[in-house]
């Protein structure tokens, strides 16, 4: 029964023309390289970066400089999820799920916003994440 259920699971998204792949083993398609409340921007936008020259601006970064190595300029692709400027504490910006598909990556932003009534610092906070996708693909936010 299994096997008829997974074997119907893999010919519908044959049909549909799309393969979906969510990645749960040691090859990891994604890892989160730092992911902090202050240091962002103050402005809410993600960005990718995929050459070699702004993937090398990372390198440059204090924190990120020993997780990033001279071949993920060729392998990989790197996001930078900003949250923009909060006016207290308890906000925070992540990675939710990341699914590979035959044409892209598709990436869905997980925003995380304190909950009413929650004991939170009174200081302006610029949460942000930058993020190693294992791909070359297109990445699509969603």
């Amino acid at each position: 029964m299994k096997k008829t259920i997974l074997s119907l699971f893999v010919l519908t998204l044959a049909a549909c023309g799309t393969t979906a792949v969510k990645s749960t083993d040691a090859t990891k398609l994604y890892e989160v390289l730092s992911q902090q409340t202050n240091g962002g921007a103050s402005i809410r936008f993600f960005e990718v970066l995929t050459e070699p020259n702004e993937i090398k601006m990372l390198q440059n970064d204090e924190s990120l400089k020993n997780k990033i190595s001279a071949n993920d300029a060729q392998n990989s692709n790197f996001i930078i999820l900003n949250m923009g400027e909060k006016a207290t504490g308890g906000y925070a910006i992540g990675i939710e799920t990341v699914i590979e598909t035959d044409k892209n990556v598709v990436v869905t932003v997980k925003e995380t916003n304190p909950k009413t009534g929650s004991i939170v610092t009174q200081s302006v906070t610029t949460p942000f994440c930058v993020v190693k996708i294992n791909s070359k693909k297109e990445i699509v936010f969603k």
